[in-house]
């Protein structure tokens, strides 16, 4: 599509949304407010770099298939990062996990880290000029091995994993101080049990007990700020997670944490998108996980289906944008990396346009009067209005691929860069 044809589909359009109250022209100024935190496991398959020869092993987390051009190091993930970011509009933001530390080939343990670790992915991050989030990562380690954490009876490897967090919450505030946004740090751990445990009150206690010895430190949120992520069940946690939603909601809100909403971690037929404005009654921001579970949490490519645009809806129906920190998690490693990560970052984007093109103050004064077959008659007529045209003009205002441009761009990418690892 050229640039004529770009401009003249955007001034139909914008007519269009007009005649129906909603100013095409804000709704793009918005969208450039919106940040997606990017997830550096993508571009590896959640091996990391604590090691030469990093595998992913245990702890719950699996990613399906080998496609060449895995990143093998360091500069590779930030590299293909860089890629990823030259082809979505706005600005996003980068969440690390702690095996993504810069170890100069050295071992260091997940209770020896230390700011100087991550201080060359600060200065990256610095040099482009976004943001960075941050994850304690508690998996795929011998103190794992057994299936628990931070809820372990051992107590050896309990207060192993509470120095992990308690470093990696140092970290993060030293992240966002850096950076001048604020780090959000992310806690998740897979522990359960695979068969009907007889203590789960045990655990649950244990648990309590290690987040508030590795959260004893109060760090400003203009420099970080917690979150605690749940997850209905794992592999090898089918019968029992000490981490519940029920668990992690009742920390939150008795220690003004955030709750990370993983649209991958619940039952399939409960939808996140209902649970964020039920959360926010008494959380002041949430932290959002977008991911595609087909049957569990299987952590597909994002793509545009409803559970996402019920999100969108939701967080932009009620002004939640400042509210709600949102961040992708998915990882195949069936496909091109690169190319996941741009179709699950611009579903995701356009499900946030959808939601902002929506006339919600019409469909509101309809519901408010019982008009309830004219709401649900508007509510279809915007499937089809010419949502297509606004996004591609977004897309050339911002200076990046439009359509399926991106498509040639990643398969050149492949060809120079991801063929010759």
């Amino acid at each position: 599509m050229n640039k004529e044809m770009i401009l003249k589909s955007y001034a139909t359009a914008k007519e269009i949304y007009g005649s129906f109250g909603v100013d095409t022209d804000l709704v793009l100024e918005k969208m450039d407010q919106l940040s997606i935190s990017l997830h550096c496991w993508q571009t590896d398959d959640v091996g990391g770099f604590e090691t030469p020869d990093a595998t992913l092993s245990g702890g719950g987390i699996q990613a399906t298939g080998n496609y060449p051009g895995k990143a093998r190091n360091i500069g590779q993930v930030r590299a293909d990062l860089e890629k990823v970011l030259s082809l979505l509009p706005g600005k996003q933001r980068i969440n690390l996990h702690a095996i993504y530390g810069d170890f100069g080939g050295e071992m260091v343990d997940r209770n020896q880290i230390e700011l100087k670790h991550f201080q060359s992915w600060i200065d990256w991050c610095k040099k482009l000029g976004i943001g960075m989030d941050f994850n304690a990562s508690c998996f795929s380690h011998p103190r794992a091995a057994d299936g628990f954490t931070l809820s372990s009876k051992n107590e050896e490897n309990r207060k192993f994993w509470v120095e992990h967090v308690r470093r990696c919450r140092a970290i993060s505030a030293e992240i966002g101080k850096q950076l001048g946004t604020p780090c959000v740090h992310n806690t998740w751990i897979p522990d359960g049990s695979k068969d009907t445990p007889i203590d789960r009150n045990g655990h649950r206690v244990l648990l309590k007990k290690s987040l508030d010895e590795a959260m004893a430190i109060d760090y400003p949120k203009s420099q970080m700020k917690d979150a605690v992520e749940s997850k209905l069940f794992g592999i090898g946690a089918e019968s029992m997670t000490v981490g519940s939603h029920d668990f992690y909601l009742g920390y939150a809100i008795s220690n003004k944490k955030l709750i990370c909403l993983d649209n991958g971690h619940f039952h399939p037929t409960e939808q996140v998108g209902d649970k964020i404005s039920a959360c926010l009654q008494f959380l002041d921001e949430v932290l959002l996980h977008v991911t595609r579970p087909i049957r569990w949490d299987s952590d597909h490519v994002v793509t545009l289906n409803e559970d996402l645009q019920l999100i969108a809806h939701e967080i932009v129906r009620n002004n939640f944008q400042s509210r709600v920190n949102i961040g992708l998690d998915f990882f195949d490693a069936s496909i091109n990396r690169i190319g996941a990560y741009v179709v699950g970052a611009r579903s995701t984007q356009k499900a946030f346009l959808i939601a902002l093109l929506e006339p919600t103050k019409l469909l509101l004064e309809l519901e408010e009067k019982g008009m309830n077959f004219e709401r649900l008659a508007y509510l279809e007529e915007q499937k089809t209005m010419p949502i297509g045209a606004v996004w591609a003009y977004y897309l050339m205002k911002s200076g990046v691929p439009v359509g399926p441009d991106y498509v040639e761009e990643i398969r050149k990418y492949e060809r120079e860069v991801l063929s010759t690892r």
